[in-house]
């Protein structure tokens, strides 16, 4: 708990301590940065980079199918031990030649949502490879946190979300990077009125003045707006004390920094 209120992280990525300077460095190398965690639960439930985080929703993503099962029962084992302190999504992969098994076993797992990275997992997310996913995820109320937005790509930026927001209209999506990384913007005006789009504000405070991510809250609206730091890239730490920096209401707060994501995750 920090400045009173309870925080939940809601965008945490973590690898098993064997391989995650590995994983860290491929995605440091895909966004040309250098993050500042190990990426493990272990250091998150320290508090040594997370002081102030009372929950973390922690994920990681399959770059083959082969990874899927294996990943899902990893997360699932991190929140098994420590109930209190994580929350887990699992992972799917849209070339898997078994989509629906992959998704019963992560519901058997008890995994609270799905976890997509259209980029680094290279689909776009109106291919029709994708389509099972949204369909199973809406008829059984499970979130889907998505990676969304790269100037670079055009496979998360909005003209590929809004046509599977407007026909899967009763799945909840989480739009990572309030909408569109590095198109922060851009996107929050063209996806703001979708009912059901939530965003987060991971890898977006760190190159947005406070003045634009106001304006973006105030599209979105703070009853759709989570807290997220995207560890290990950043330290929530600071990406906290950059949320509080923002000067909105204690009201305001309390749903980004923890009612929204209990509602959505059902936390």
């Amino acid at each position: 708990m920090k400045n009173g209120y309870y925080i939940i992280d809601s965008h945490c990525h973590i690898y098993p301590e064997k391989i995650a300077s590995k994983a860290i460095a491929g995605t440091d190398n895909f966004y040309s940065t250098v993050s500042v965690g190990e990426g493990t639960a272990s250091e998150l439930a320290s508090g040594s980079i997370s002081e102030g985080v009372d929950h973390f929703i922690v994920q990681s993503v399959a770059t083959t199918a082969k990874q899927v099962r294996s990943i899902n029962e990893f997360i699932a084992n991190v929140v098994a031990e420590k109930p209190e302190a994580f929350t887990g999504l699992g992972t799917l992969y849209p070339d898997s030649p078994d989509i629906v098994g992959d998704y019963e076993h992560l519901r058997s797992l008890g995994l609270k949502g799905v976890k997509l990275h259209p980029d680094i997992q290279n689909f776009k997310i109106d291919d029709y490879r994708c389509l099972k996913i949204y369909e199973l995820c809406e008829r059984d109320g499970l979130p889907i946190l998505m990676h969304t937005g790269d100037s670079r790509y055009d496979n998360s930026n909005p003209n590929r979300l809004l046509p599977v927001m407007n026909i899967y209209t009763g799945l909840t999506v989480i739009g990572a990077h309030f909408g569109g990384y590095s198109i922060w913007e851009e996107a929050s005006e063209k996806l703001c009125e979708l009912p059901n789009l939530y965003v987060d504000c991971s890898s977006a405070l760190p190159f947005i003045s406070n003045d634009v991510a106001l304006r973006i809250i105030e599209r979105y609206g703070t009853e759709r707006v989570l807290f997220g730091s995207d560890y290990p890239m950043w330290s929530p730490q600071k990406e906290i004390d950059s949320v509080l920096s923002l000067g909105l209401s204690d009201k305001d707060y309390k749903k980004i920094f923890s009612e929204n994501a209990k509602k959505v995750f059902g936390i």
